[in-house]
């Protein structure tokens, strides 16, 4: 997989040279066994060593040094800005939803609204207008949408690729009834981006369905992820290391795509 040649040497800092034990585990194959684990949600414990990847203990250790360092996030920026470079970015529009995630352990959690006040997590999602993923936050199962949305679009990380400086802001955004606001819509305006946001009591705006669609697509892809469909980690920011990953795959994707002839 030459995108974990390439995130190992680009993002990926060392295990410590002088860490107490025995030899660590190379970090490609703790990686792998990262990786492994958030297609199949299994149990850290129940990796099997067959595969090479050292123990569960071993890697869950791993991902936990590699959260701290914050390479995760720094991966994702690298393959937006290739994503950019390319051509594959399309900052006309971004497209923001939310999505109810069941939640086995941890925090931030609470009363689901859709699925009988179990607890849950929820994940608020902001992609361009093509799909790939700008950014995702998790927040308990309670939180509206609407108190997300200025904090989603001022989390867009720079994204370089063009000359120029790095884009952080898309020229409109697209949002159903749940982001219904005034108070919003004037903070986004402050920030010279159109909002097309629904209002409630309103028919819907026309055509906003055909240009909305590519962010439930990508909650598909991302959800398609099993770690993330149900979420396990007690520890939130483990949890983010695992959606940061899991847009990082999907920015790769697309990017292979885009190289293909």
């Amino acid at each position: 997989m030459s995108w974990v040649r390439s995130c190992r040497s680009r993002a990926l800092p060392p295990w410590p040279v002088k860490a107490p034990g025995p030899r660590p585990v190379p970090d490609r194959q703790c990686l792998q066994g990262i990786l492994y684990v958030l297609h199949n949600d299994i149990a850290w414990q129940l990796l099997p060593l067959e595969l090479g990847f050292g123990s569960g203990q071993t890697c869950w250790r791993r991902l936990e040094w590699w959260q701290k360092a914050g390479p995760f996030d720094r991966l994702h920026r690298i393959l937006l800005a290739k994503l950019n470079a390319a051509g594959e970015l399309d900052w006309s529009r971004a497209c923001v939803d939310g999505s109810h995630v069941r939640v086995k352990k941890g925090e931030p959690t609470g009363p689901s609204p859709v699925d009988r006040r179990k607890t849950g997590s929820k994940h608020h999602l902001i992609c361009d207008g093509r799909g790939p993923p700008l950014k995702v936050i998790t927040t308990a199962a309670n939180v509206n949408d609407v108190t997300q949305t200025v904090a989603l679009v001022d989390s867009i990380p720079p994204v370089a690729g063009r000359p120029g400086r790095p884009r952080r802001r898309p020229h409109a955004l697209l949002g159903d009834k749940g982001y219904d606001s005034n108070p919003n819509r004037d903070e986004l305006r402050k920030c010279r981006i159109l909002p097309v946001i629904s209002r409630k009591g309103a028919p819907n705006i026309k055509g906003m369905g055909k240009l909305r669609y590519v962010v439930e697509q990508t909650f598909a892809l991302l959800h398609h992820f099993k770690r993330l469909a149900v979420r396990w980690e007690r520890r939130t920011e483990l949890h983010d290391a695992f959606v940061s990953l899991a847009c990082s795959l999907i920015c790769c994707r697309r990017l292979k795509r885009a190289a293909a002839p």
